[in-house]
């Protein structure tokens, strides 16, 4: 897929098929999060992978609007350090914003949805997946097929007008 389709294709799945995603697939769009740019080139971000039902199904819980994870074939747990310096919270959250669209991108370029979550139990995460203290469960990206429909460029997305949106030169 080309990138400018892969971008307009791109959307929030929630309904997954029962296929299992090949394991070169899912090293691709973890791959593409680890290239993701980061400020000053920290990377200050781990990935935590499960395909593990059981696991799909306990993630569920760490947030009111994960429902959809149970039905996932995998879900990536984006995970911080703790930041040495109060200035790198906010960098920190931007680069992983940063690897999350890297990794939707090259999961939509796959056939693969993608569905973010935020983590609101943290305790419950680290525990659920072993993830040692110090470190923060930041996202979620549940990744499968699409059930409902198959991902294809949207030609008339539900976003806010363009002039609204972009104001050149100033407000």
């Amino acid at each position: 897929m080309e990138t400018w389709d892969a971008i307009r294709a791109r959307r929030n799945v929630r309904i997954y098929d029962d296929r299992p995603i090949a394991d070169a697939d899912l090293e691709r769009i973890l791959e593409a999060g680890r290239r993701a740019p980061s400020a000053s080139n920290r990377q200050p971000w781990d990935f935590v992978v499960t395909t593990d039902r059981g696991q799909l199904e306990e993630l569920a819980t760490v947030w009111r609007g994960a429902h959809h994870l149970p039905g996932a074939a995998a879900a990536i747990v984006l995970t911080l350090r703790e930041p040495d310096e109060e200035r790198y919270r906010l960098m920190d959250q931007y680069d992983l914003g940063q690897a999350t669209m890297a990794m939707a991108l090259a999961a939509v370029d796959l056939g693969i949805g993608s569905g973010h979550s935020a983590i609101g139990d943290h305790d419950a995460c680290r525990r659920i997946l072993s993830i040692p203290a110090g470190q923060i469960c930041a996202y979620m990206l549940a990744l499968g097929y699409p059930g409902d429909r198959p991902l294809a460029p949207i030609v008339n997305p539900d976003r806010r007008p363009f002039d609204e949106v972009v104001h050149m030169g100033g407000w």
